[in-house]
């Protein structure tokens, strides 16, 4: 083929990603002329229809943005309209959430290693196709989503769309009891979680590496989840109150959701990758024993071993899980009250996908005047495209169905969801 032909490769629906989406790559050559990550799935407007809504709502409402990551919206908000409010939390509530949490990564965490991204490394089109091959893998991913959808199910009253978070606190929380029935399942999730990450190690890595700005929550004397200041590597040290004074967000023409850049400088990375990097200290010995056993080293600027640091995360939650249910006491209350009032609250969390950031205004009768929510997914858009445009200059001359395999398998490693996990993939491949 001629270095100056022109080939056009369009991705028109990418399987197993969260929304719909669709990818374009232009080459003439071996030269990268063009790429985008197009999200055409229609905007569902959640800060326009969050107006008007009295903040106690807030909570049910915001868990249906995710099926997947649904506790990670619920503590962004109620810890913005807590700092709004200036209502205090008991240490309990505290250790509870962040049980919550322990829950809801587990869960996603292990849905995206073993059914959205394992298939790229080993060569199947979808989990059901690879469940074939290596049922006993499979069927131990499934066991250890099911080992977080249980913390879920327990603290929230079911799997999808938990009820019981609440402002201040939750309307329900566990016994000790109750909670105890949990660890047999979670001690064996955690020597599973071990397994995964050894399994994984040992998957065919391109090399490929970037020099990424990673930014994420970090807390002095924790893994963060959903308290901590946003940092990077390069210097950014700022609290949730500052957030958009530090970040905007960008509309380009061929998508639907926005890019999100750093004021000043460009994209940046969110997610494990970008958590491991910035808190690996703060891991427990045994997620860091891990990581050296997986030969993952600080920095790792790869993102196609970010499916080796979600493992470590799975370990780190269900060691997590399995130290605070141990030094659970219940709280004296379940929820602490607080009066509305004219107020404006920031907070940002740590979904499973990356730094998850809300901000509210209240009116004096505790109504929302205004909402902003960034999610991880529009944070990443634009560094998943440099990744695309750099990755793709090292396989151009690969045949077309081999690149498209390749450029997919480069966005899931930002962490697909199951929402397209069924369709399969059309490629057009146009030649000047």
């Amino acid at each position: 083929m001629s270095k100056q032909q022109t080939r056009t490769i369009k991705v028109d629906i990418l399987a197993r990603v969260e929304g719909e989406g669709a990818l374009y790559v232009k080459l003439k050559g071996n030269q990268v002329l063009d790429v985008k990550l197009k999200i055409y799935e229609p905007p569902r407007f959640f800060e326009a229809f969050l107006r008007g809504r009295h903040f106690s709502e807030l909570p049910d409402l915001v868990a249906r943005i995710c099926g997947i990551c649904p506790i990670a919206y619920q503590m962004s908000a109620v810890h913005a309209i807590e700092r709004a409010l200036g209502i205090g939390i008991d240490p309990a509530v505290r250790q509870l959430r962040r049980l919550f949490y322990c829950g809801e990564w587990i869960e996603s965490h292990a849905l995206h290693v073993y059914m959205l991204h394992a298939p790229d490394f080993l060569g199947y089109p979808d989990g059901i196709a690879m469940a074939r091959d290596h049922q006993a893998i499979v069927q131990q991913g499934l066991r250890l989503k099911k080992a977080g959808n249980g913390i879920v199910s327990l603290m929230g009253g079911r799997e999808i769309h938990p009820v019981s978070a609440a402002v201040g606190g939750f309307y329900k929380v566990p016994s000790k009891s109750a909670l105890k029935e949990l660890v047999d399942e979670l001690t064996w999730a955690l020597d599973a979680s071990l397994a995964t990450a050894h399994w994984v190690s040992g998957f065919d890595f391109p090399d490929f590496e970037q020099d990424y700005e990673f930014v994420s929550l970090f807390h002095p004397e924790e893994y963060p989840f959903n308290e901590g200041r946003i940092v990077s590597n390069r210097g950014l040290d700022i609290d949730a109150t500052e957030y958009e004074e530090s970040f905007t967000e960008q509309h380009v023409q061929h998508s639907n959701a926005l890019h999100s850049v750093l004021r000043g400088r460009d994209s940046y990375m969110v997610g494990p990758m970008a958590r491991f990097n910035l808190n690996f200290g703060k891991l427990p010995d045994v997620a860091q024993q891990a990581a050296h056993d997986c030969g993952l080293q600080i920095p790792c600027r790869n993102p196609f071993r970010s499916i080796v640091v979600r493992a470590i995360e799975l370990v780190f939650a269900c060691h997590e899980a399995l130290r605070l249910i141990r030094e659970y006491e219940p709280p004296p209350v379940p929820r602490a009250q607080a009066a509305a009032r004219a107020s404006t609250g920031h907070a940002a969390t740590e979904a499973p996908r990356g730094l998850l950031y809300h901000r509210y205004v209240l009116d004096q009768d505790g109504l929302i005047t205004s909402a902003k929510i960034v999610p991880p997914t529009s944070q990443n858009q634009k560094r998943i495209e440099e990744d695309l445009r750099h990755f793709v200059s090292q396989v151009a001359t690969r045949p077309a169905e081999e690149i498209t395999w390749k450029c997919e398998q480069a966005v899931r490693n930002y962490d697909p969801c199951i929402s397209c996990a069924t369709h399969f993939l059309r490629l057009q491949l146009e030649r000047d």
